[in-house]
């Protein structure tokens, strides 16, 4: 095989440009715009919660967006681009062989947390950011309802 065929059958992984980079740092872990909104509803429910705590349990630790330790119950919001919602999720068409491992990796690390949570008994529940307000407090109230007091 000659050394073009070669370089396209196996295209190496490049990094974002500086500008890209700058703007992907930006990009918070906590404290986004859904995030927010969630949990000012919630609070405004009256229901009281932590966010962003590390829960250390065998196999790992996990971090929620946020938990209701006494009911064993972990929140995620999730991005539809970040966490590739099948709904509205999008591949981007530029630097592929960058990001849809990258983006491969999330949804991997979803599932590993949410198996490590419910090994552990805890309930879970992931909220697309697309998710109207209102039917994430309801789904979210009714988990609260039906765990028992621990």
């Amino acid at each position: 095989m000659d050394g073009a065929r070669a370089a396209s059958a196996s295209p190496a992984l490049t990094a974002p440009t500086t500008g890209r980079r700058r703007n992907m740092q930006a990009n918070r872990r906590r404290d986004t715009k859904p995030e927010l909104a969630l949990r000012s509803a919630l609070h405004r429910a009256g229901m009281r919660f932590r966010c962003d705590l590390r829960l250390d349990l065998p196999g790992g630790h996990v971090r929620p967006d946020i938990v209701f330790t006494r009911k064993k119950i972990a929140i995620f919001v999730d991005g539809c681009f970040w966490h590739s919602c099948p709904v509205h999720g999008s591949r981007p068409s530029v630097n592929q062989s960058y990001w849809s491992p990258k983006l491969a990796r999330n949804v991997e690390r979803d599932a590993q947390n949410t198996d490590l949570l419910r090994e552990a008994g805890w309930t879970v529940i992931r909220v697309w950011e697309h998710v109207s307000l209102s039917e994430a407090v309801e789904q979210v109230r009714d988990a609260v309802d039906a765990a028992p007091h621990r």
